[in-house]
């Protein structure tokens, strides 16, 4: 009992604790980085010619697969329960993002008082379209956007997918979301050879996407506000992403969406909300607080869980 308890819980409070304290720190070699090298040492030779899609869909499920099976296999390797328990928190601290997402945030406010300019840099960090001509409302509601995105991808996705799989799906789990990251736009460098990433993305992250608005809406105590969130989650380009944008402008009472620009083409997305109102710093505090309440949820839900498998 006191074993498994360490196998399964342990590892799930330090990685978490780890991410809260410390986030993603700057020194810090991440597997997310050389995912990204994988993924671009392949897209730059294998996208081209004929046959992109099949190519493309190869590439990303091949990459899954090996990172997935990369971690099983180690983990069965290891003789030592000490060894298993630095492991799997290691990669759920590596897995999780809350905390860097949450300061990558505040500095786009805090760049935003002191200049237009300085916000649309700091807003490109954590953005994927192009933010050289956006007002500063622009800037305040691409940043929120993005928090309220990445609270499921960062946070809630991965620890749903820790839960199903272990850390080898957790693991398996990150390498999904960057291929989705880096090619799975319906550019027209993209749209052939991404397609199976963004549709693996699509299906990885149904569930999380909707449970983190679930989450949020009960954070926030205003449970009324899921009929919002299920008659807005929809109007949104992705089939996910918009559920927990649509939580969020249901919290702020406010408007997401709207015509960006990706890679030089104009995307027009629905708008999330009706009220069109100036977005505030305070708006990004009351965001923040829902996002770490969230995940809080998420944790006690999960170790909950574990717990329960654990004595039954």
């Amino acid at each position: 009992m006191v074993s498994a308890l360490l196998i399964l819980i342990l590892p799930l409070l330090l990685g978490w604790l780890l991410d809260f304290f410390l986030g993603d720190p700057s020194w810090l070699p991440h597997p997310v980085v050389w995912f990204g090298k994988m993924i671009s040492f392949g897209e730059h030779r294998l996208n081209k010619g004929l046959y992109r899609m099949a190519k493309g869909a190869v590439m990303a499920i091949a990459l899954i697969l090996m990172v997935f099976f990369a971690v099983w296999g180690l983990k069965r390797l290891i003789p030592n329960m000490v060894l298993w328990l630095v492991l799997d928190t290691i990669i759920i601290f590596y897995c999780l993002a809350g905390t860097t997402l949450i300061r990558e945030v505040r500095e786009v406010f805090l760049a935003l008082d002191r200049s237009l300019d300085e916000g649309r840099k700091q807003v490109a960090r954590i953005v994927g379209r192009d933010t050289s001509g956006l007002s500063a409302q622009e800037v305040r509601t691409a940043a929120l956007e993005t928090l309220a995105e990445n609270l499921s991808d960062g946070v809630i996705a991965p620890l749903f997918w820790l839960a199903l799989l272990g850390t080898p799906g957790m693991l398996a789990y990150k390498m999904v979301n960057t291929l989705d990251s880096m090619i799975g736009y319906r550019t027209e460098r993209y749209k052939e050879f991404g397609c199976w990433a963004a549709r693996i993305d699509d299906v990885a992250n149904y569930i999380p996407a909707r449970l983190t608005a679930v989450l949020m809406v009960v954070a926030s105590g205003r449970l009324s506000l899921l009929k919002f969130v299920w008659q807005n989650g929809s109007r949104h380009a992705s089939p996910n992403s918009g559920y927990p944008e649509a939580a969020l402008a249901g919290i702020l009472n406010c408007r997401f969406g709207g015509p960006h620009i990706y890679f030089g083409e104009l995307f027009d997305k629905p708008y999330i909300g009706t009220n069109d109102r100036l977005l505030t710093t305070q708006d990004m505090r009351t965001a923040v607080r829902i996002n770490r309440r969230t995940e809080l949820l998420m944790l006690l839900i999960l170790l909950a869980t574990l717990a329960f498998q654990i004595t039954h």
